[in-house]
């Protein structure tokens, strides 16, 4: 894998893929992903937040500009993202054991498929900044991450049932800024959501590290 992470480019073509809920790709690019325990955001809420999406997703199809991006993200992900640092459900990934098989699911095949830049598992969702390989297709890995990380937990805690909540969020990084951006997110989710030490796991490259130093 090569260490410099990919942006969107505006002259290569977009893959999409699912349905109302769509996700787009650019072979080799990197992301900003995001997936959550089943019982992690209030039920009625999410049904809201879906239809309000689905509906602006249609009036504003891909390719975006910034100004667009920052407007679905303003109406869209800041609204997920509070919902999820309010530590709502039972928060799994709390437990060593748990929050310990979600690291290793995630760095298994670091680098040789994927380049992880960094991670944080928190208390009831995970963030991931990851570069693909150019044959890579983000939901194989995420569907992967979850369905290998489930089976351990549910072994683990003795416990049955759904760990992980269907779909995943993903944002394409657009450039060297936006990944500096997501960069400090993912390290600074932590103190965000008022997480204690040993309640979550972070891990960074020696180059996010050196990249965030003085931030």
């Amino acid at each position: 894998m090569n260490e410099e992470p990919k942006f969107f480019s505006p002259f290569e073509t977009l893959q999409k893929h699912g349905g109302k809920l769509p996700h787009w790709q650019q072979p080799g690019a990197t992301y900003f992903v995001t997936f959550r325990l089943a019982d992690s955001l209030p039920s009625e809420q999410l049904r809201e937040w879906r239809t309000n999406r689905e509906d602006w997703l249609e009036a504003h199809p891909h390719p975006w500009d910034a100004e667009t991006e920052l407007e679905y993200h303003k109406a869209f992900s800041r609204s997920i993202d509070l919902w999820l640092d309010q530590g709502i459900g039972e928060c799994l990934l709390a437990r060593e054991e748990a929050a310990s098989v979600v690291e290793d699911a995630l760095l298994h095949f670091d680098p040789e498929r994927y380049l992880m830049h960094s991670a944080v598992v928190m208390p009831n969702h995970v963030h991931a900044l990851v570069s693909l390989g150019a044959e890579g297709r983000l939901e194989d890995l995420v569907k992967s991450w979850k369905g290998f990380s489930a089976r351990r937990i549910n072994v683990i805690l003795n416990r049955s049932g759904k760990v992980w909540q269907k779909n995943y969020l993903d944002r394409m990084i657009r450039d060297a800024e936006h990944f500096f951006r997501v960069a400090r997110y993912v390290r600074m989710n932590p103190e965000k959501g008022c997480v204690a030490d040993g309640a979550f796991r972070l891990y960074e490259t020696e180059a996010i590290r050196n990249m965030l130093v003085d931030s």
